[in-house]
């Protein structure tokens, strides 16, 4: 296999444009629109999301030369159990936008701050009419009053806000609704947040992959033969030698660590037991399924690379997410 390139042989520079540039919604979403969103007619409050959301992206213009700006919420949070469409009327808020607008993962935002630093960030994003984050996260405290923070800082420069929450796919009804922790978490503007409440089951109906995923050297061989035939690129890489590498990246650049990646490989994985190495794991996985890449491994199967204390933990949703992700990932057959 030493004739793949590896994903730790990398070390991207990325520029403030880059990194503003590659906020945009993931590929899977390019032609979310409202009309796509299919609502279940069970429920209607999907219907009342879909009516909700397009008018937030398209408010009604002023009437005429001495009528008064339009007024509305400054954002909108979209509330809801895994699989009801939330991420899919987000971008379509997205794409409806006729603003200058960026779209992107709450670790995204983070991310963009560690590099930026704070002021710098505010001065960036404050260019923008319209800031979309998927999966507003409420796990880490630090982040979370971070976020809250620049929220309230770009509100005061007219900037709108749309989100999503974080429930993972395997919740079972645990954080189902987190209007309530979103609401204390931005409490400075909370009030001015519509809260659209999304009810319904997973469109996909599919169970959660936990089996194992785990091939041989020879099994992994073939695979990537027959990935070369389809002329998709392929990366191998060492786990241990991964985790290393993640260390000395800053999360906002792992997406162009994957650039032009189709498939990666990943050899002798093991069982994650440090936290900080796991988090920096879960951070590219998120990047890898954003980006469609199938995924292939040996060693221990990735659905259940991570220990039982972390399952149980503070970042319990993020590491059931990426359980979710990897198998979904390692089902893909590119």
């Amino acid at each position: 296999m030493g004739k793949y390139p590896t994903i730790s042989g990398r070390n991207p520079a990325v520029s403030t444009a880059q990194l503003l540039g590659q906020l945009v919604p993931p590929r899977e979403f390019n032609n979310a629109r409202f009309d796509t969103y299919i609502p279940d007619a069970r429920f209607e409050s999907q219907n009342q999301a879909i009516d909700a959301c397009r008018a937030f992206a398209s408010p009604p213009k002023a009437a005429g030369l001495f009528s008064k700006k339009a007024t509305g919420p400054a954002g909108v949070y979209l509330d809801g159990g895994f699989g009801v469409g939330k991420t899919h009327l987000l971008a379509s808020i997205w794409h409806e936008f006729k603003g200058k607008k960026v779209f992107g993962s709450f670790l995204a935002f983070t991310g963009l701050i560690g590099v930026l630093g704070f002021a710098n960030a505010v001065k960036q994003l404050s260019t923008y009419q319209m800031i979309c984050i998927d999966e507003f996260e409420l796990d880490d405290p630090g982040d979370t009053m971070m976020m809250s923070r620049l929220l309230s800082e770009l509100s005061l420069k007219g900037v709108k806000f749309a989100a999503t929450s974080n429930t993972p796919p395997n919740a079972l009804g645990q954080g189902r609704f987190a209007a309530a922790d979103f609401a204390r978490e931005i409490s400075a503007m909370a009030d001015r947040f519509q809260i659209i409440t999304i009810d319904g089951e997973d469109y996909r109906h599919r169970p959660i992959d936990n089996s194992p995923t785990s091939l041989s050297i020879d099994d992994l061989d073939t695979w990537l033969g027959q990935q070369d035939a389809k002329k998709r690129t392929s990366s191998v890489d060492d786990f241990a030698t991964l985790l290393k590498h993640l260390a000395t990246i800053h999360p906002s650049k792992y997406l162009q660590l994957l650039a032009g990646l189709d498939n990666v490989v990943l050899q002798d994985v093991s069982l994650l037991y440090d936290q900080v190495a796991a988090l920096r794991f879960v951070a590219l996985v998120d990047r890898m399924y954003e980006s469609q890449i199938a995924l292939r491994n040996s060693g221990q199967s990735l659905t259940s690379v991570f220990s039982d204390e972390m399952l149980g933990g503070a970042y319990k949703k993020k590491y059931l997410r990426a359980v979710s992700r990897l198998g979904a990932m390692c089902s893909n057959q590119g």
